[in-house]
């Protein structure tokens, strides 16, 4: 008698419980019981790290919602596993699922030094600050090893380039010793994500990162240390974490936060299927809830691409949640992020290494 295939289930430690199909696919693997499965450990799938060599590690854009031209991801991929990640849709691209892939399946630019290295060194470059962490966070788990994250940082304090650092990890703590000398020349600028101060929701939500209560400390950390720190409260989702939202802010200014950002909750491409998913694991008394709020946030949509809207939403609840943000951060005396002016006339173009040395 054939044995029932497995049912979804929750991964301890994971924030998706599946691995749908990337949407440039062009064929589905559907799952078979050859009799064998039962004899696999599928609780706990492993994190793998494979070595990318990049051509280029700069990506620029012009997205008039977005406060930075120039951005740059050590990694590809991201073992924080946060559910509501707009980034896993990208890994449709290397032919892996923006499911369990993405969170296990993670890509390390092995030459980041060097190429960003040379590119800073074109005659043609133009200096604008990078913002690092614009799509994957920088700080997780796996920079513990690389450590590429520290290297950037470190070529970057060396000609005195300006950038900003986006991460929800306290591991930031561990560069200080090279970011309070960049923030002495207006040089950085950090940015830490806390969306809910529930320590059970956020190791449902965003399994591997540092948990609320330590990236405050980390707020603090980057404050006593001379840092400007300001928190993204982000993704704001209806219904799950918005309860948090002016007790994440008045937290944000009692450790040292100068500024407070906040974006809603996106559901671009494969992400609508897996958040679903999601909710009706955790969260089945409310899941239809939730997603009716965010349709309601997106013109009757999972997802509007807009510029104008796709980052805060439409309509009434959208405007609550603006004012709901707007009051709590006049009332703690905190400005909006990404208002603060970064210093790029120090700017110094690198040497590039030659292997004949250096004759001056």
């Amino acid at each position: 008698m054939s044995t029932p295939l497995p049912t979804i289930r929750p991964h301890k430690g994971r924030g998706a419980a599946s691995n749908p199909v990337g949407r440039f696919e062009k064929t589905q693997a559907v799952a078979e019981d050859d009799g064998w499965y039962q004899e696999e450990d599928l609780s706990r799938p492993k994190t793998e790290t494979r070595e990318e060599l990049a051509r280029s590690v700069i990506s620029r854009n012009d997205s008039p919602d977005i406060g930075f031209d120039q951005a740059l991801n050590p990694y590809r991929g991201c073992e924080h596993g946060c559910i509501y990640c707009y980034a896993r849709p990208s890994h449709g691209y290397l032919n892996l699922s923006p499911g369990l892939d993405f969170e296990t399946k993670l890509f390390a630019k092995t030459n980041l030094a060097e190429t960003l290295r040379g590119e800073l060194a074109k005659k043609n470059y133009t200096c604008k600050p990078i913002n690092i962490g614009s799509n994957t966070d920088p700080y997780q788990p796996i920079e513990k090893t690389w450590r590429l994250t520290r290297a950037a940082l470190a070529l970057l304090n060396e000609c005195h380039h300006p950038c900003t650092i986006v991460t929800k990890n306290a591991l930031i703590e561990r560069d200080l010793d090279i970011l309070a000398p960049m923030a002495e020349r207006n040089l950085v600028q950090v940015f830490v994500s806390i969306n809910s101060l529930d320590n059970k929701l956020a190791s449902k939500l965003e399994p591997r990162a540092s948990a609320p209560h330590r990236r405050l400390q980390a707020v603090k950390a980057l404050h006593d240390a001379g840092v400007p720190v300001g928190v993204l409260v982000a993704p704001i989702i209806p219904a799950l974490n918005e309860k948090d939202v002016e007790g994440i802010i008045e937290r944000a200014a009692a450790n040292g936060a100068n500024s407070i950002g906040y974006t809603c909750v996106r559901l671009p491409h494969e992400l609508k299927q897996l958040f679903r998913e999601w909710l009706d694991l955790h969260y089945p008394d409310r899941a239809a809830h939730i997603i009716s709020l965010i349709q309601q946030m997106n013109g009757g949509k999972d997802y509007d691409s807009n510029f104008a809207t796709r980052m805060r939403g439409q309509g009434i609840f959208a405007d609550i949640i603006r004012k709901r943000v707007q009051v709590a951060s006049r009332k703690a005396g905190l400005h909006r992020t990404w208002d603060t002016v970064l210093d790029t006339s120090q700017f110094a173009p690198p040497r590039i290494h030659s292997p004949q040395g250096e004759l001056f």
